[in-house]
């Protein structure tokens, strides 16, 4: 990162939310190299938003009002963006932004730092917020869950991220997504016998021995679950085959792996049986991943809350995010950002005016930080 970089982060005016994504999406931060952004965020907090407390863990940075509100909503984002595709500098045309990360999710994170600011002002003219406020800043989202920042914090502490209700800025386009689906990969091996492939009855074809359950999978009718309403659309593709070993011997082995992904009203162990049982026949099979589903929670006084507050609508969350994290540790937590999910990690990742100015305003009047 240039001074130039880090200086357009500092001084851009919060009220102009597209220049301020503009400015974070000119410092790159591809998952793995997010230290320069992490520093560029963690500068910011401390110079204009004084009056939080600002930790710095790794690459995360959690700044936190104390307010001594009886409630605390935890607010969440993520610094990594996919590599770039020809899209790494930020181009503005009237009031739309394209570049790497505009929805997924630097639009979002110029939101989260535009409420710390706010927050700040709140705590220095005397006011109380509705709640106390954790905003977290967080690396490794979009790649292998063991670099994810959130688990990181977690796993050495917590109590920075407690609270309860969180939301995290993942683009939705200004709606909720509430839960999230679970997600599973199951590798099944199959075992046989090497020979001459001119002469296979002399041995065993462990990739034949495989075709019936890829068989059963691919003739397999997913479902769609109805939970608090919301409809969850479930998966079920094997997303990778190995075995062989050359063109002229009979494999003796051979390995199939199968992404699940599962509705919240089912638990990793109810899953993984759910699809052994279309494996049937493997000689065994590992749990490659899992990760719980989160639960809608559209019950809970501060979801209902969240969501009448703006009369937002609500869609079921299709793919697993990092509000399961939080659901795990029984704190509800929703989806909620600017932009348009459909064009994250596109070439063409855009993010418009109207998108992060919306989102701010709906966040801003739940948190009692409008002005």
């Amino acid at each position: 990162m240039s001074d130039g970089d880090a200086a357009a982060v500092l001084e851009t005016p919060s009220d102009d939310l597209l220049a301020l994504t503009a400015a974070l999406i000119g410092v790159p931060s591809v998952s793995g190299d997010e230290g320069a952004l992490a520093g560029a965020v963690e500068k910011r907090l401390r110079t204009r938003a004084s009056g939080l407390v600002v930790s710095r863990v790794a690459n995360n940075v959690i700044a936190r009002t104390e307010q001594g509100c009886d409630r605390r909503v935890v607010l969440g984002g993520h610094l990594d963006t996919v590599p770039a595709n020809d899209n790494l500098a930020p181009r503005l045309e009237g009031d739309v932004l394209s570049g790497l990360g505009a929805a997924d999710m630097k639009g979002g994170l110029a939101v989260l730092l535009r409420l710390a600011e706010d927050a700040a002002a709140v705590g220095a003219s005397g006011a109380v917020p509705h709640f106390d406020l954790t905003l977290v800043f967080y690396e490794g989202e979009e790649i292998a869950e063991e670099h994810n920042g959130l688990r990181a914090v977690f796993a050495g502490q917590p109590g920075l991220l407690d609270g309860d209700f969180a939301v995290l800025l993942e683009p939705t386009g200004g709606a909720v997504e509430a839960g999230c689906q679970g997600t599973l990969h199951l590798r099944a091996h199959f075992s046989g016998e090497r020979a001459h492939s001119a002469r296979p009855w002399m041995g065993h074809n462990a990739i034949h021995a495989a075709a019936a359950a890829l068989a059963r999978i691919a003739a397999h009718e997913s479902d769609t679950v109805g939970v608090d309403g919301l409809v969850y659309r479930e998966s079920l593709q094997v997303v990778r085959v190995e075995g062989g070993v050359a063109n002229n011997v009979v494999p003796d082995e051979c390995s199939i792996v199968v992404n699940r992904r599962f509705a919240p009203c089912y638990s990793v162990e109810e899953a993984r049986a759910q699809v052994e049982a279309l494996l049937a026949g493997a000689d065994h099979i590992d749990v490659l991943n899992a990760s719980p589903a989160a639960p809608p929670n559209l019950g809970d006084p501060m979801v209902a809350a969240f969501v009448q507050s703006a009369a937002l609508p609500v869609h079921p969350k299709l793919g697993w995010t990092d509000v399961a994290r939080f659901a795990a540790r029984g704190v509800p937590a929703v989806n909620f950002g600017s932009g348009d999910p459909a064009v994250s990690h596109t070439a063409g990742e855009s993010v418009t005016r109207e998108s992060v100015e919306q989102c701010h305003t709906v966040l801003a009047r739940f948190l009692g930080l409008a002005h």
